[in-house]
């Protein structure tokens, strides 16, 4: 699915069958697959090693919004990479690659023949699916992640090589140029007369040294949730309702009213578009919001203009508006897709903000799922705003980076304490207007999505220690120390997509009592 036109970019591009039919694609072109278990080069006929570097990406200089963001220029980057490594292993030969996808991976693959000997993959966009072509191969492959740009294709995609237990080909994912150095130094594994399969277990003990360690003297902020009993919580769910607008995850309605009594109710563009015309129209509640804005955001970027904070403004009392005729707890909107597609004409991520102050939901993308999670959180909590966020994870930090253009400033509820925020444009396509949230730190959260289907909540924890301003992807980025086995939460992206839910607390024990209760299986993916 492109970007452009995908309901959410929890969608992982790419399922489990399309991977295993990557393989099919590189037996199709004529790739010669070499057993793992074999070796790819040999000294003896004294020619170099030879190792291609695939950059997955659109384009060298980025032409669409996307990860990281649209104009972003990686030759700098791409040619950093290419001088480190040549300093590492000044011994091999080095060729590189740009690709966009398995056909032309494919195509590049299909003539390097035997005369390659490995691959590194690294991710600079999303959803470019060449890992899998050049897994194919058999040949040694590191996979990398270039940070907070291909780092949800890269979660989904490495998660995939974990559970197809691929023999070939391994991945690291960290911040630290050396880490990503050390990890491609196990090609000297090969160089050496060793196989693929040693060349992966060098690379994951590389990964395992790299990991940072816990810090054990990480100090947690006392924080005592007043949650509602299950039985309660239970109580207050039935007949909560969630507005959808634009393409949504359909096949979650039927169960989230089984399992809780909750309603989704889907609605077209249209009817958004008809409230937001008619707070454009009325003004004054608008410009009140927008002045409100100008005077509390700490920094509004050059380039955001008071129409564009009133475009925002009346957006938020268009969906809150929706929310109040519906008799709806929350909503979620495609707004990739309406926004590009020509069907909304402002983000609505400041509305999102503002109805998550609220403790109220507004959830990004048209995600159901995470709308549902976000919904039931704040019951739980009575007051706690959810945080929808395409996750990012950095070795060198031990962190889960928790990222999206839009957050709540009030993490422990409406009467709580509101934290500093940033209006910026929109990260991906520089437009429109969008939120960094300082979220704050020293707090533990959880996080958590629920399988209404599959009857599973997907959980882990950590400790927020920083806020992060990296320019490239969303403009929120709360960095959290994982509590827990790091290196497990590589594992299940590709089965549940790339989407998490954050709330500030420790639920662990609330959570565990509500799948008890509702008769599902809590996967403690840490």
């Amino acid at each position: 699915m492109s970007h452009e036109h995908q309901s959410g970019c929890v969608c992982c591009g790419l399922s489990r069958r399309q991977f295993v039919a990557a393989g099919a694609l590189a037996a199709a072109a004529g790739v010669t697959a070499v057993s793992p278990a074999k070796p790819v080069f040999a000294q003896e006929t004294g020619k170099k090693m030879k190792i291609r570097v695939f950059f997955s990406l659109h384009a060298d200089v980025q032409n669409r919004p996307d990860w990281p963001n649209i104009g972003f220029d990686f030759r700098p980057v791409m040619d950093d990479y290419m001088s480190g490594l040549k300093k590492v292993l000044p011994e091999v030969e080095f060729v590189s690659s740009l690709a966009n996808g398995a056909d032309a991976a494919n195509q590049i693959l299909a003539e390097d023949g035997d005369q390659v000997h490995g691959y590194i993959v690294f991710q600079m966009n999303c959803w470019n699916p060449v890992i899998q072509p050049v897994a194919a191969t058999g040949k040694p492959t590191l996979y990398c992640d270039f940070s907070y740009a291909g780092s949800g294709g890269f979660l989904v995609y490495s998660a995939q090589l974990l559970r197809a237990k691929s023999e070939n080909a391994s991945f690291i994912a960290s911040s630290q140029f050396s880490d990503i150095l050390e990890a491609a130094r196990c090609f000297e594994v090969i160089a050496k007369g060793g196989t693929p399969k040693e060349f992966v277990a060098a690379v994951e003990n590389v990964r395992k040294e790299r990991t940072k360690p816990y810090n054990k003297e990480l100090k947690i902020v006392e924080d005592k949730v007043n949650c509602l009993s299950t039985e309660k919580l239970l109580e207050e769910l039935k007949g909560v309702k969630i507005l959808t607008i634009g393409q949504p995850w359909h096949q979650y309605a039927g169960a989230a009213k089984e399992v809780f009594g909750m309603d989704i109710v889907e609605l077209p563009f249209a009817d958004l578009n008809a409230a937001w015309d008619k707070a454009m129209a009325e003004k004054t509640e608008a410009q009140k919001i927008v002045d409100r804005w100008k005077k509390e955001a700490v920094t509004i970027e050059n380039g955001i203009t008071d129409e564009e904070l009133f475009k925002s403004a009346a957006m938020f009392l268009a969906e809150k508006a929706l929310l109040d005729e519906h008799g709806a707890m929350g909503i979620t909107v495609n707004c990739l897709g309406g926004f590009y597609g020509g069907h909304i004409f402002a983000y609505p991520c400041l509305g999102f903000f503002e109805l998550c102050n609220m403790a109220l939901v507004g959830g990004c993308e048209c995600d159901i799922r995470s709308a549902l999670t976000m919904a039931v959180l704040t019951k739980m909590t009575q007051g706690r705003p959810g945080f929808i966020s395409d996750p990012v994870m950095d070795v060198a930090t031990r962190q889960i980076i928790y990222a999206h253009c839009v957050a709540s400033t009030k993490m422990f509820g409406p009467d709580g304490p509101t934290n500093s925020y940033e209006i910026l444009t929109h990260s991906e396509d520089r437009q429109g207007a969008s939120l960094r949230s300082l979220a704050p730190t020293g707090y533990m959260t959880t996080t958590i999505e629920f399988d209404m289907i599959g009857k599973r909540i997907l959980f882990h924890q950590a400790v927020a220690v920083a806020n992060s301003y990296e320019d490239r992807a969303c403009r929120t980025k709360i960095c959290a120390e994982v509590s827990g086995d790091f290196e497990k939460l590589f594992s299940e992206w590709d089965q549940w997509g790339w989407h998490r839910v954050t709330v500030y607390g420790d639920l662990k024990k609330e959570i565990f009592e509500l799948a008890d209760a509702i008769g599902f299986t809590v996967l403690e993916e840490a």
